[in-house]
Order: C-alpha cells, then sequence, then structure tokens
C-alpha cells in the first residue's frame, strides 16, 4: 500500500490519523490512496483533503486533485452568529468535497491580510469572506482587486461594496427595520429606537436607513425626527447596554437592535433601572442566533436564513472556481421576524 510522504517537518502519516480528520474508515483511506474505485468523489476529497491540513505530501497519482481547501475568513467567534455561518459553510463545502480552512480575526492577532495570504500559501481553491474588511467603507478596496489579480477567487457573505467586484449574498437589512418597526408598531408603541453599530459598516448603514425609513412611513415622523432615534455604538453587547441608555433616557418604550447580543445588552440596562421587559420596554433583537430562544425572556429576533445564504455562497463560489463566473452582484436574501417573549404592547400612560 502506498502512503503519503511526510513534508517537512511532518511525522511519519498513519492511517488512522488520516482517517480521524476525514471522518472515514481507515479502509477508505486506503482505497483512495491507491487509486481503487468505489469512493464516492466527496469521500474522496476529504481524504485528499485531509493529507493537505495534516501536512502530508499526495501519492504522484493524486496530486492533480489538488482542489480540496476552501478558505473561510471571519470575525471574532464571541457573536455566535459568525459560527453559525461557518458551520453551515462548512457543511455546504463538505457535500461538494472540500473543506474549509477557517479563519479567525481575533482581537490582537492576525490581520485579514495575513489571513488571507496565509490561504493563498497553502493553494486554496478559493475563499469566503464573512463580515470582512469589505463591509467597511472606510477600508482600502484594492486588497480584493489584488487577489484577483492573483487568480483566487471568492465571495461575499454580508456588506456588499460597490467598490469591490465579487458576488455578495446578503440579508435584506432594510427590509428586517420595516419588519421590526412594523412590529412593534402595532403593539402601540411610538416611541421606538434603533441600537446599531458604526455607521462605516454597510449593514449598519443600511439598517439606519431601513429603520428611518420606516419610522416616517409607519409613524408619520419627519426624516429629521426619525434620525434622532438612532444611536450608534459598538457592536456587542456592551454597546448595545451604552445605546439603551441614551434611548431610554429619551423614554423609548420598543428598541430595534442590529444584533442578538446588542439585545442582550439593552435588556441588561433595561432591568438596571428597574424596567421590565417587556412590560416596560420591549426588545427586538437581530440574527436569531441558537440559544436566543432560551435567554429570559425569550427574544423577539429578526432571523438570517443562514443556511440558504451559506448555500448560495458556497454555490457562488464553486461556479469561480469552475471556469464560469457568475454575475458580479447581490444576492438579497429575505429575513423572517420570530415574536417570542421580549415584546408586548405598550404601557399607557
Amino acid at each position: 500500500m502506498t502512503l503519503p510522504l511526510p513534508k517537512s517537518g511532518a511525522g511519519t502519516p498513519r492511517l488512522s490519523d488520516i482517517a480521524g480528520q476525514a471522518s472515514v474508515s481507515e479502509a477508505t483511506v486506503s482505497r483512495v490512496l491507491n487509486g481503487k474505485p468505489g469512493v464516492a468523489d466527496t469521500t474522496r476529497q476529504r481524504v485528499l483533503a485531509a493529507l493537505d491540513i495534516l501536512g502530508y505530501e499526495r501519492p504522484v497519482r493524486l496530486r492533480q486533485r489538488s482542489a480540496g481547501l476552501i478558505g473561510l475568513v471571519t470575525p471574532e467567534l464571541i457573536n455566535p452568529i459568525f459560527p453559525a455561518f461557518a458551520q453551515a459553510v462548512e457543511q455546504v463545502l463538505a457535500g461538494h468535497g472540500y473543506t474549509p480552512v477557517l479563519c479567525t480575526q481575533l482581537p490582537g492577532g492576525a490581520t485579514e491580510d495575513e489571513l488571507v495570504e496565509q490561504l493563498v500559501e497553502r493553494d486554496v481553491g478559493g475563499i469566503v469572506f464573512l463580515s470582512g474588511l469589505h463591509a467597511d467603507t472606510s477600508a482600502d478596496p484594492s486588497r480584493y482587486a489584488e487577489l484577483i489579480d492573483r487568480g483566487v477567487p471568492f465571495v461575499m457573505i454580508n456588506g456588499c461594496n460597490d467598490r469591490v467586484s465579487a458576488p455578495f449574498v446578503s440579508l435584506d437589512d432594510r427590509a428586517a427595520m420595516r419588519m421590526a418597526v412594523g412590529h412593534l408598531a402595532d403593539l402601540g408603541h411610538r416611541r421606538i429606537g434603533l441600537a446599531t453599530g458604526p455607521l462605516r459598516y454597510v449593514p449598519s448603514a443600511r439598517k439606519r436607513e431601513g429603520f428611518v425609513d420606516a419610522l416616517t412611513r409607519t409613524l408619520g415622523l419627519a426624516r429629521e425626527e426619525a434620525e434622532e432615534w438612532v444611536c450608534c455604538t459598538l457592536f456587542g453587547v456592551e454597546g448595545g447596554q451604552v445605546a439603551a441608555g441614551a434611548l431610554l433616557d429619551r423614554g423609548c418604550t420598543g428598541i430595534v437592535c442590529a444584533s442578538d447580543m446588542m439585545a442582550l445588552g439593552v435588556v441588561r440596562a433595561a432591568r438596571e433601572r428597574g424596567l421590565r421587559v417587556p412590560y416596560d420596554v420591549s426588545v427586538v433583537g437581530f440574527d436569531d442566533s441558537q440559544l436566543i430562544a432560551f435567554t429570559d425572556p425569550p427574544l423577539t429576533t429578526v432571523r438570517q436564513p443562514v443556511q440558504a445564504m451559506a448555500g448560495a455562497a458556497v454555490s457562488a463560489l464553486l461556479e469561480e472556481i469552475g471556469g464560469s463566473p457568475v454575475q458580479r452582484t447581490e444576492y438579497a436574501f429575505q429575513p423572517e421576524l420570530v415574536v417570542r417573549g421580549s415584546t408586548a404592547g405598550a404601557r399607557t400612560a
């Protein structure tokens, strides 16, 4: 039986190591390494990707089948929506015989550019960017033009940027805000605020636009007045807590948030003031990450169709890898309002 050769610094390869990495049997690994029939193409690709990950040279006869690794660049994984997307992308890629190489941008760690360089050096077949620098309008988009020049296909999830030539898969943030505001207005709320992140990020700016438009249409406010009900702060629980302080001081009885994490911060701020959620103030989150249904109270939120978005992103990328470029445009997905226990009828004076 032919075993792969160890690369410099790699130990002696063992079938059990390769089988464990690929989640297949040792017999399957043996069949793949020896070019035997009877192995599904997706399984074969998983075994070959396992060789790459473990640092082993592929047998000569298999080196032409090198397309197996796809880079996935994500922000930090504290916000549960990011690991949810990463898992969904991984599942779709595995179904096509690819293995993702997860690269997370940690505070004080490698930058997006450094992570991309590492991926290119590993000869990945393509890259999926999730809420990366493409979503930051203050960032230089030329880094992506350079990636195109190097012949590396890529696709972007959330944060469509007109200055980047790529397929984008996004949620319709404006529609999400219309849903959230409409829900609170139907419950009788008239003082509704928005807690969102810095406006240099495309999703934040779009949420603000959708929110202001919803207030003008639903509550009849002038645009200038509607803009005063927007509080921009940092993403995360702490940012939501800060935003809640400002919005509650203005008398908000309903607060829409740009993420579920921010919504948890709003709930915390309300309780610190002795306010009850939802009886004194209603809170709407954004994302519907996995554990949100189990918070106290269960959070009303706007759901991103993570699985469908991940599937579309991978499909677009694989078309690019296969030499059939897809249109450089934005594929917008519709959100879903999930009503739970953090919203209720507005309190009367």
